[in-house]
């Protein structure tokens, strides 16, 4: 009896933790064509989460610097640049952070969170007062 309420407690808490890092990792970054642009890598640093650009695809992009950014992002690269930042997990859901539009260098309030229906999708969304732009990523390979 008692090994199997410890089993049962060591599956959920292994379940429960598995699920609490579903959206670190790799992540595919498409244009509205569904080419991929970029593979943004999201990680935990403390208890808040983070995302880098861990690779621009087109090669030719690849040394492009943040011209727009201001700041100390202002003309640093933007392959390997922290776009994403300060996410808390809120729910099923991380906000309360900040991302960054290399192209444009403007910073939008941000929030991610996984598909219900399919863990291989990350919707992030960006806002500016009430408008917002919702992007659908994809898990990396």
């Amino acid at each position: 009896m008692k090994k199997t309420l410890l089993s049962i407690l060591i599956c959920f808490l292994t379940g429960f933790c598995l699920n609490a890092q579903q959206v670190l990792g790799k992540w595919e970054n498409t244009n509205p064509q569904g080419k991929v642009n970029s593979i943004i890598e999201i990680y935990k640093k403390g208890d808040k989460i983070y995302g880098k650009v861990h690779r621009i695809m087109n090669e030719e992009d690849r040394d492009r610097l943040c011209t727009e950014c201001e700041g100390e992002l202002k003309d640093e690269p933007i392959e390997g640049m922290e776009l994403m930042r300060g996410l808390k997990k809120e729910g099923d859901e991380y906000t309360g952070g900040k991302i960054i539009d290399p192209k444009t260098g403007k910073e939008y309030r941000c929030k991610i969170w996984l598909d219900e229906d399919n863990p291989d999708v990350l919707k992030v969304r960006g806002y500016l007062a009430f408008f917002y732009k919702t992007k659908v990523w994809h898990r990396a390979e």
